[in-house]
C-alpha cells in the first residue's frame, strides 16, 4: 500500500499538480489543477495506483470495470487488466454518456466504475446512468485522485487512491478573476 508521502512524491515527479487560475472542464475556476495526463503518460508512474484501486476490490463480485472516457479508458483497462475482469468505457454524447463501438451490457451486469481525477463528479454519474439504461448496475466507485471539496454522494462505495480537496469557485465568484489573473484552460496545446 502507498503512504501518501509516496504517492505526493510521484505527482510531484510526474508534474500533475499546477498552481495558477484554470478553468475546469466543469466551467468552474481553480488555483490548482492536476495534470492528468502527465501520470497517464507514464505507465511506470500509474501502475501503482491502479495496483491501489484493483486490491481495492478485488474480494467484490462484480462482472466488470467501466471507465469514462477520456482518462477512465486507461484506468478501467488497467484495474480491469489486474482483476482479471472486462472492461467497458462510457462515451460522450449529445444526452450523457453512453457504450458505443458495439460494446454490450447483459441485463443485471455489475460493474466498478473508476476515473482518473473527481472533481464533480458528472462523468462518472454519466457513466452510472449508462450502466443502468442498458441494464446493467455499478456496486462501486473509484478514482486516482480526488480533488472534490466534499466527494459527491453516489450513493455506491467511494474511495479514492489520493484525496486533495480543492477550493473551486463559480466565475461570477472567482477571487483570481477579481485579482485579474489570466485564465488558463488546460487540456488544449500548450
Amino acid at each position: 500500500m502507498l503512504s501518501r508521502e509516496e504517492i505526493e512524491a510521484i505527482l510531484l515527479q510526474a508534474e500533475v499538480i499546477k498552481e495558477g487560475h484554470f478553468l475546469l472542464t466543469s466551467g468552474l475556476h481553480s488555483q490548482y489543477y492536476f495534470e492528468k495526463f502527465r501520470l497517464l503518460e507514464r505507465p511506470d508512474l500509474l501502475s501503482p495506483f491502479c495496483e491501489e484501486l484493483a486490491r481495492s476490490f478485488e474480494k467484490a463480485d462484480f462482472s466488470g470495470v467501466c471507465g469514462p472516457t477520456t482518462g477512465g479508458v486507461i484506468i478501467s483497462y488497467e484495474v480491469a487488466r489486474l482483476l482479471g475482469k472486462r472492461c467497458l468505457f462510457a462515451e460522450k454524447t449529445k444526452d450523457g454518456r453512453d457504450f458505443l463501438r458495439s460494446q454490450t451490457i447483459r441485463k443485471g451486469e455489475s460493474f466498478i466504475v473508476v476515473d482518473d481525477v473527481l472533481t464533480t463528479g458528472g462523468s462518472i454519474r454519466a457513466s452510472i446512468d449508462a450502466l443502468k439504461r442498458h441494464g446493467g448496475e455499478a456496486i462501486a466507485v473509484g478514482v486516482l485522485i480526488d480533488r472534490s471539496e466534499k466527494p459527491p454522494d453516489f450513493g455506491l462505495p467511494f474511495l479514492s487512491v489520493y484525496r486533495n480537496p480543492v477550493e473551486n469557485y463559480l466565475p461570477a465568484e472567482c477571487p483570481l478573476c477579481k485579482e485579474g489573473l489570466s485564465l488558463s484552460k488546460p487540456g488544449g496545446k500548450a
